[in-house]
């Protein structure tokens, strides 16, 4: 919209370019310098405006037809379409890991794809205009619906209401009014205020009952056949060939991760930086043991990668538990449990704590213990007397043993010396084929005789990489590995995945799937 009213512009301003000396028309044709004049401009503008993907796309476009028409040459859409996809990669590589490149340069493929013939009937009236219109909205939305359903784990079933309005209104009335405010600024008083409404709007939509349904995350093979499946939906063919795009969807709509078997269970230790979170399976039962840091104001952990994964592995989670009431175990706490309002609360955090105030909530206690899937879970601290005794942040963690036969796993929180003393002296068997470092691999904790004690095939430090902590201290390390144990650390090994079912091994999501790094982490 920019370019073509910037087309315009120029195009006006050379065509009364005819003072003496300056009767630019007899130089480059009006029709040439509106062109080029629309393309810079946009151009300035995209840059302005923080230079996006789909404003990188645009400019593309815009670009390349804009040579190939300077040049008298009509390419086939196919051309062009990838011609600017090209662009767009050699420029920013990294764009083919943004979901915006994919959504943006999809829609408008399928719309190329999808014919002009509407777009051209639109010139015979307002009402033909309309119903171009819904039609183009209709075949981006069928097309998209399975890509955004491997990108995100969702899909939005108010999505084409929101964009029926979203669309024109911010084309036809906000992004005038915005622009149109450089000469009024009492203008954008006014595009604010339009803005204001659509987000009402928007937001009345999205409290309908099941405005988003999400679905865990097909696998890759799934998933393209679903996208290929949408895209056959709306191309021009005859409906007979249509409908053979359905049979290619109905797989990613019936997917189902695969879970543990009953009486196993496993682990995903989640890549959230300095913190602890840990998701717990089994066959039919999630458990999420803390909730990893807070980013900033705007977004922490839970928002960014525990949410993502739940919806990913089509999980319900039954129990959140909190260790103890500090930032890097509890900043995504509040994200997980609004997705998951059915979650119970299992924590040692002390009375008034926010989020205690509207969930319900278990206190963690040393002797608790049940059993999901034939796995047992049972709680080894703090000790029913420990709450009330002015115990730092750190002592007060809820130590968490999972054990499905002689496959056990031990999460300690954020456990010192003390604690770890306490436990020694109970006399409870500590043996663990998995062990969550305490303490991030600090100083103060994972102290010899504590380690003598679980004797673990694998322990996993989650550390920030290259944090202000030094986790895990070299000392530390140096105690696991002279005692033969295999350290990991989340920093190198990103999100970690051990199972029951194979106790000497795990996983590091950063080995499996290597894109471009080219080196292994432990």
């Amino acid at each position: 919209m920019f370019a073509w009213a910037a087309a315009l512009l120029v195009g006006w301003l050379w065509r009364r370019s005819d003072l003496p000396g300056w009767n630019l028309c007899l130089r480059i044709p009006a029709q040439s310098a509106a062109l080029v004049g629309g393309v810079l401009l946009a151009t300035a503008y995209a840059l302005f405006s923080g230079w996006g993907v789909p404003a990188q796309r645009t400019v593309c476009m815009l670009a390349t037809m804009a040579l190939l028409r300077l040049g008298a040459r009509h390419w086939p859409w196919p051309h062009v379409w990838l011609l600017a996809c090209a662009v767009v990669v050699a420029a920013d590589p990294w764009a083919l890991m943004q979901p915006g490149f994919w959504l943006s340069f999809v829609a408008v493929g399928v719309l190329f794809a999808a014919g002009s013939a509407e777009a051209q009937a639109g010139t015979r009236g307002l009402g033909s205009r309309v119903l171009a219109a819904a039609r183009e909205q209709w075949t981006v939305t069928v097309a998209l619906t399975p890509l955004t359903l491997l990108l995100f784990g969702q899909v939005s079933l108010v999505g084409l209401l929101a964009n029926a309005v979203a669309i024109p209104w911010v084309t036809l009335v906000v992004t005038p009014l915005a622009m149109l405010g450089v000469l009024v600024p009492a203008l954008w008083d006014a595009a604010a205020l339009a803005l204001h409404g659509l987000g009402m709007y928007l937001q009345w939509l999205a409290g309908w009952p099941l405005a988003s349904v999400s679905m865990p995350a097909p696998a890759w093979w799934a998933g393209a056949a679903a996208v290929a499946g949408g895209a056959m939906l709306v191309l021009r063919l005859p409906w007979r060939m249509r409908v053979l795009g359905l049979p290619f969807i109905i797989p990613a709509l019936l997917w189902q991760p695969a879970r543990p078997a009953a009486g196993q269970f496993e682990l995903l230790a989640a890549d959230v930086g300095q913190g602890n979170a840990v998701i717990v399976r089994t066959a039919r039962h999630t458990l999420v043991y803390d909730a990893g840091p807070r980013f900033s104001r705007e977004t922490d952990a839970g928002h960014r990668v525990l949410v993502p994964l739940l919806r990913a592995g089509g999980d319900t989670v039954n129990t959140v538990m909190l260790s103890h009431r500090d930032a890097d175990h509890t900043g995504g706490a509040p994200a997980v449990l609004a997705m998951q309002p059915q979650a119970l609360l299992h924590s040692s955090l002390e009375d008034g704590h926010e989020l205690l105030a509207s969930r319900q909530a278990r206190r963690c206690e040393a002797g608790q213990q049940w059993e999901w899937d034939g796995v047992v879970f049972r709680v080894l601290q703090p000790e029913a007397a420990a709450y009330g005794a002015g115990a730092k942040s750190n002592g007060m963690s809820c130590v968490l043993t999972v054990s499905a036969g002689k496959a056990v796993a031990l999460l300690p929180g954020d456990i010192e010396e003390p604690q770890e003393q306490q436990l020694l002296r109970q006399g409870t068997g500590l043996k663990a084929d998995f062990l969550l470092v305490p303490h991030h691999g600090s100083k103060t904790s994972s102290t010899p005789a504590f380690i003598d004690a679980v004797r673990p095939d694998i322990a996993l430090v989650q550390a920030g990489y290259r944090n202000r902590f030094g986790h895990p201290a070299e000392v530390v390390a140096q105690r696991y590995r002279q005692r033969g144990i295999r350290l990991a650390e989340t920093a190198g090994c990103g999100a970690a995945r051990w199972s029951s079912a194979e106790p000497h091994a795990l996983s590091c999501h950063r080995a499996e799937a290597r894109r471009y790094w080219h080196h292994r982490f432990p």
